[in-house]
């Protein structure tokens, strides 16, 4: 197959092959006709060979897609610095992490000081607080713009606050404005975490950016449902640079050295210095500052990652599309449902549509009459967390997080509130049978 040829030309005998492979199997595969998926992969043959051909390098590990894709996401969200890990619960984890380095030092997160967050939301916004042994401080949520009630965030501060993590729900920004005043007023550092959120923009001093790049560290997710993705993935982002080295450091072991895999000495100095109580001349590659992790992504991911990243205007386009079409399609049952708005100022990328079920509507009712019609939904993730079996043990010993008020929005929407998708592969025909059988499903 590949006699007298040269190894260029064989992989473009082979990347020829795979981009007409994706155009015959898979880039006129539909989803089921009977069933609307809340999200699904839109892709074509330029991951594909993207792909294949990281595959045929096989380098495996981080490499030259991964040096590609960390810059031109850099570039896409007007940000310094962007770090590829291998999820976004692991960029959330890093995120979190580092405002705990020495390297800080009066501004570091110490075991025992507090987070402000939310309790509705995905567990791993969360979860590396808890497990770093600081406080989330849970405070209530909005309907329906679904993300944290400002006005009780004065309350929620204390002498032992250090940060503010939150999350932009399903892609609408939560009050960026009032939060980032919040945190500079208290010198609080800001973690966003953007996982549901690429796209997303907020004006903030005459100046739009997106989401993610306000705060001091933002992270995203590139899992298959996300706004683009690759498969697994996640990045974590930053224009700080200490914060940047940090970030690094942890996602690479905890290494002090910088230097890429596959890369020596690219300081000069890697036997020259010396490091804590190591002896003088001790090899940098094996000087750890921080106890870090392995978190790196695959060249492969990245290779998706890549081709999934210029297709990004176009994705987020298409989800304002539909969300605006589902939205005006049900004006009409308003006495039913709340209909979610967008945080002023913003230009939310939805990563889906949530609805709250009004006094008198059923919304197990509801839902269940949906999933029967094909329709697929979703809850708000884990609803008010502090009711999760993971939090058990934590309430026996009546320890580890603090409420501000009650939750009451928080527990409405744990009860009343679900979503339905807007992914980029939705065609009008699709959004009329979900506005549809919506409305079916609160007749009387």
């Amino acid at each position: 197959m590949f006699e007298n040829k040269t190894e260029k030309e064989a992989r473009k005998q082979i990347l020829d092959s795979v981009k007409e492979y994706c155009d015959t199997f898979h880039n006129h595969k539909n989803d089921r006709n009977d069933y609307i998926p809340y999200a699904s992969r839109v892709y074509d043959y330029h991951e594909m060979c993207n792909l294949v051909d990281s595959a045929l390098e096989f380098w495996l590990t981080a490499g030259k897609y991964t040096d590609v894709f960390e810059k031109n996401f850099a570039k896409y969200l007007n940000v310094k610095y962007c770090s590829l890990v291998n999820s976004g619960s692991s960029a959330n984890l890093i995120a979190f992490m580092a405002l705990t380095s020495p390297l800080l030092g009066d501004r570091k997160i110490n075991r025992g000081d507090e987070v402000i967050t939310v309790a509705a939301g995905f567990p791993t916004t969360i979860a590396a607080i808890i497990q770093y042994g600081a406080v989330p401080v849970f405070v209530d949520m909005n309907i329906p713009q679904y993300n944290i009630e400002i006005s009780y965030l004065e309350e929620a501060v204390s002498e032992k606050t250090k940060a503010v993590m939150l999350a932009h729900t399903l892609g609408n920004p939560f009050d960026l404005k009032a939060v980032k005043e919040f945190c500079q007023k208290h010198n609080l550092w800001l973690i966003e975490d953007n996982c549901d959120a690429l796209g997303s923009t907020y004006e903030i001093d005459g100046e739009v950016k997106f989401t993610g790049t306000i705060g001091d560290i933002g992270t995203s997710s590139f899992y298959p449902p996300h706004h683009m993705t690759m498969g697994e993935g996640g990045a974590v982002y930053t224009n700080n640079s200490l914060l940047n080295k940090i970030v690094k450091s942890l996602r690479d072991w905890g290494r002090d050295c910088s230097c890429a895999p596959g890369q020596d000495n690219m300081c000069g100095h890697r036997f020259d210095k010396q490091y804590g109580e190591l002896p003088i001349g001790y090899d940098h590659k094996y000087v750890y500052s921080h106890f870090g992790y392995n978190l790196k992504a695959t060249d492969m991911q990245a290779a998706i990652g890549c081709a999934q990243l210029e297709k990004m205007p176009e994705f987020t386009a298409r989800r304002k599309y539909n969300f605006n079409y589902i939205r005006k399609g049900l004006e009409g049952v308003q006495d039913k449902f709340i209909l979610p708005e967008k945080c002023p100022n913003s230009d939310p990328s939805w990563f889906g549509f949530l609805i709250t079920c009004k006094d008198g509507v059923d919304k197990n009712k509801v839902v269940q009459f949906l999933e029967n019609n094909g329709v697929q939904t979703r809850m708000l993730f884990g609803g008010n967390m502090t009711k999760q079996p993971c939090f058990t043990e934590m309430k026996k010993e009546n320890k580890g997080y603090r409420i501000i008020g009650e939750l009451k929005e928080t527990d409405r929407i744990m009860n009343n509130t679900f979503w339905i998708g807007v992914y980029p592969g939705m065609t009008d025909e699709k959004l009329d049978y979900m506005i549809e059988k919506l409305k079916e499903s609160v007749k009387e």
